[in-house]
């Protein structure tokens, strides 16, 4: 019986991290988009981030909602984290992505300090409750990573290796969408921008800038679960969005 149990408990990390899910999304936001809110935002302890794309994280995904506890949850109309578009919110019993897969994994500073650099320039925090980009990785590590099926150090350099593939910045600036504080761009122009590039239909999110006009502030790209190749996103996006956006200098 000792030795039954023993073996149990040995398994239980190993189940606590299977990779259950169906697709990630490597998701971007503007670093513009993200300041230019009522609620603003704050650098990072390395100073202010370059205008690019930065990531927001890597994320495992359902490709369709799943059974889940009996609390109230949002009726989502697509599979997304946190603060994104979601419609109103019903008594129904799903979990569009699993999270937080493995509570006693929590994130190694040491494991990922020869990617540091990288996830500075790449992956900064622009929260105001924390200048610390440390704080925001262990954060993405804990809620998403833990459910990647990788480890602390081949997840954050997967995530980095995606992004590298493609600069969305560059992307938009080829198709004549460039940072500006009064020009409004066709969001099909945005999107069949970054699908020609890349090769593979991403879904956008909008949020509202300080005086409450709409603007391009995240890019989700779906990637397989190999974490390697980008694939087209086959799940409807609300976002937030209209058929015009802004993308505010930064």
């Amino acid at each position: 019986m000792k030795l039954a149990v023993i073996a149990v408990a040995l398994l239980l990390p190993l189940v606590a991290g299977v990779a259950d899910f169906d697709f990630f999304y490597l998701v971007q936001q503007w670093p513009g988009s993200f300041c230019d809110t009522q609620t603003g935002c704050c650098f990072p302890d390395t100073g202010k981030p370059a205008p690019e794309f930065g990531i927001h994280g890597l994320w495992p995904n359902y490709a369709k909602c799943r059974a889940a506890g009996p609390e109230l949850v949002e009726d989502v109309a697509m599979v997304v984290d946190g603060t994104t578009a979601a419609v109103d919110a019903v008594e129904r019993r799903q979990k569009c992505w699993p999270e937080n897969c493995d509570d006693r994994n929590p994130l190694k500073p040491w494991e990922i300090k020869d990617l540091v650099a990288e996830l500075d320039a790449n992956w900064p925090t622009l929260s105001c409750k924390s200048g610390r980009s440390m704080e925001f990785w262990s954060y993405e590590w804990k809620k998403h990573g833990t459910c990647s099926g990788m480890g602390q150090h081949e997840y954050f350099a997967a995530a980095l290796e995606l992004k590298k593939r493609h600069s969305l910045a560059a992307i938009l600036a080829d198709a004549g969408v460039v940072p500006s504080d009064n020009e409004s761009y066709f969001l099909s122009s945005i999107r069949d921008a970054i699908a020609g590039a890349t090769g593979a239909v991403p879904n956008l999110e909008c949020n509202r800038d300080a005086s409450g006009e709409t603007q391009l502030f995240q890019v989700y790209q779906c990637v397989d679960r190999s974490a390697k190749k980008l694939v087209d996103c086959q799940l409807p996006m609300q976002g937030k969005c209209r058929d015009r956006v802004k993308l505010p200098t930064f």
